[in-house]
């Protein structure tokens, strides 16, 4: 792939599927709640992290709490102390159906909230045009099984006209792309019941298609791949049946992906497909652990990173993988609940076993999180690391 000119404002359709452009996703948050918000300090700490294993492309979630707008902030912060620092910013909106989590209305949204996010997204893409590039309308916020909160594909295409509007009227910066981040069952590239001609309208309104795959999931809800992958295998070394399952699990995502796509160029429409989410949990007390289907823990994780890693970049595809830090608030209640443990790095600035090359090549030098020096985990012992590991159940 050619080099981009050397230039501190680039586009998204310049930097998206460019290997120079690595993606992420992004929370910051360290505690049991959302309400503990990361300070402007920590912020910047994660940001010089992500920057040193060249992360330039991150993703937030909503804009209801103050994270997103002290990213922003953060952003143009580093960017002032140091001319070469470069980091953008794919800005999450958090859309949701009327009553969401309590009787949900699926046939209309929530005006209020989901306003308010709108008109915060317009205010920060004018303040931040250097650093905000895309605005991501949702997060799962049409796949079904989002039971308590989905909304119908015409609320999302509503408020993506609107923006598209927006930029025709020079209200917002020209060259900001506009999508949504969702299930790639939700882009058609699933059950019949997405499709639809608010859904065929959308994928045309939108500069490209955000797309989630989780074979982490399922390796538990759709287990098929994740068996097929050990049938007939149970004299080859540990590694290499790991390997095995992990490389199902990447082509299952490239499946959902390759879905996605035909049935994009069934509708006759031509609209770039990147990943908005992928990732691979390392510890899990239930569906995934010991009891389940044993795919949780960091070496299964470093090889999907990698792998994925390998197969967005040769098809100039942009991943923002799922995700930087863990963030314990997503399972409050379980401390080894899955969806607190998708970091490549935790809490306490243990770097996973998918960064120990990076580690040991200095990269992380004098860095730290919350002013603890980054190390990594299990001491840096590989045997020690892999004896967690089980052979996928």
């Amino acid at each position: 792939m050619n080099e981009l000119p050397v230039n501190k404002n680039k586009s998204a359709a310049e930097f998206l599927g460019h290997s120079d452009y690595r993606a992420m996703s992004y929370g910051g948050y360290r505690t049991l709640t959302r309400d503990d918000q990361p300070s402007l300090s920590q912020i910047k700490e994660d940001l010089k992290i992500l920057s040193a294993i060249g992360i330039k492309v991150i993703r937030t979630y909503n804009l209801q709490l103050d994270q997103a707008h002290n990213i922003l902030k953060a952003i143009r912060a580093l960017k002032m102390e140091d001319a070469s620092f470069e980091m953008y910013v794919m800005l999450g909106l958090w859309i949701e159906c009327e009553n969401a989590r309590q009787s949900p209305n699926h046939g209309a949204e929530d005006i209020a909230v989901n306003t308010a996010e709108i008109e915060r997204a317009i205010i920060y893409s004018n303040q931040y045009p250097d650093i905000v590039k895309i605005i991501a309308v949702g997060n799962e916020a049409m796949v079904h099984w989002q039971a308590d909160y989905f909304v119908l594909p015409s609320v999302i295409l509503k408020w993506v006209n609107h923006l598209q509007k927006l930029k025709t009227e020079h209200k917002l910066p020209s060259e900001l792309w506009i999508t949504s981040s969702d299930n790639f069952a939700s882009w058609g590239g699933g059950d019949a019941a997405y499709h639809n001609e608010d859904l065929t309208a959308l994928i045309k309104a939108v500069d490209y298609i955000s797309l989630h795959t989780y074979p982490f999931h399922d390796t538990h809800y759709n287990s098929s791949f994740w068996l097929e992958s050990q049938k007939n295998i149970e004299h080859l070394d540990a590694k290499v049946r790991i390997e095995l399952a992990v490389q199902s699990a990447v082509d299952y995502a490239v499946f959902q992906y390759q879905a996605v796509e035909s049935y994009v160029e069934s509708l006759g429409v031509q609209t770039p497909i990147h990943i908005g989410e992928t990732g691979w949990a390392t510890a899990s007390e239930n569906l995934y652990g010991t009891s389940g289907t044993q795919a949780a823990d960091e070496y299964k994780q470093a090889l999907y990173y990698q792998k994925m890693s390998d197969w967005t970049i040769a098809n100039e595809v942009s991943c923002f993988y799922f995700e930087a830090f863990d963030e314990p608030w997503k399972d409050a209640p379980r401390p080894r609940g899955s969806e607190n443990h998708f970091g490549l790095i935790d809490v306490e600035g243990t770097l996973k076993y998918a960064l120990w090359d990076e580690y040991d090549s200095g990269v992380f030098k004098g860095m730290t999180r919350d002013d603890i020096p980054l190390k990594k985990s299990f001491n840096g012992a590989f045997e020690e690391m892999f004896s967690t590991v089980k052979l996928p159940n």
